[in-house]
């Protein structure tokens, strides 16, 4: 298992997932068998096996010489499949409003610091948002980075973004973030938010939030269009397209009580 030729990085990845695949195998299992089953060093097998320990994806049998896997890598999966599903319930509703306003619809998902795009559909239009599945935008400046944080506390809010520098991509960027706290209560009272040209000159997004079963804000649901093609008028009527859609997939996920 153990090679000269491989990166000491990618031999240590290997490792790893070895004793994991190993110890999935059994209910529980000793350093001396792991050791002897991977082929490492006993002193190796042990100092992977208390990182992980550590990080809390294998626990040890009291004070025995006994390791097990816990549930969360179960967890992770699960949270995968969540995400699995919840594109899936999207992508249905997503298609309804492309086929009505013919515009770029996004989905987005926090990713520490910042919104990652999960899901989209492209606008029809020759003159659209460049965009593309696994880009990350700041949370500040963009729709769906407002309501994936207006529902959780300022001291969660205040803590992602201690590191973050509020960069003034416009001039109508926000610039810090009590500024952002300040926005965050009213798309909590309204249960949508805008991108005002404050990510892109010339470009108009909103957002509505998706909820799982627990009332989680677990993706931000958004429409993005050129200024040039944005018509005030028809702003409440995109909010509605999008928070019903959200709506929708929200019950689905069973939650009941979606904000009106």
């Amino acid at each position: 298992m153990e090679s000269a030729k491989q990166p000491e990085a990618v031999s240590s990845v290997m490792k790893v997932f070895g004793i994991l695949q190993a110890l999935g195998e059994q209910k529980e299992i000793g350093v001396t068998e792991l050791s002897q089953r991977l082929m490492m060093s006993k002193s190796t097998v042990y100092r992977f096996l208390q990182t992980m320990k550590m990080l809390g994806y294998v626990s040890q049998e009291g004070e025995t010489d006994k390791y097990a896997l816990t549930l969360k890598l179960f967890e992770l999966g699960a949270a995968s499949l969540e995400h699995v599903d919840l594109i899936d319930l999207c992508d249905k509703e997503m298609q309804l409003i492309s086929q009505q306003t013919n515009e770029a619809l996004h989905l987005g998902a926090l990713d520490e610091n910042a919104i990652i795009y999960i899901h989209k559909i492209d606008s029809g239009y020759n003159l659209r948002m460049q965009s593309r599945i696994g880009r990350r935008n700041p949370l500040y400046s963009t729709a769906i980075g407002k309501v994936l944080l207006a529902y959780r506390s300022e001291e969660f809010t205040r803590n992602a973004l201690k590191d973050v520098n509020f960069i003034k991509h416009t001039d109508k960027t926000l610039e810090n973030i009590d500024q952002l706290l300040n926005e965050l209560k009213t798309v909590k009272e309204q249960a949508f938010a805008e991108d005002n040209e404050e990510q892109e000159p010339g470009l108009r997004c909103m957002a509505a939030p998706v909820f799982d079963r627990f009332g989680n804000v677990i993706a931000g649901l958004s429409i993005s269009l050129p200024t040039i093609r944005f018509d005030e008028k028809r702003k409440s009527y995109y909010i509605e397209l999008l928070q019903n859609a959200s709506r929708n997939v929200s019950v689905q996920m069973g939650y009941h009580n979606y904000p009106q």
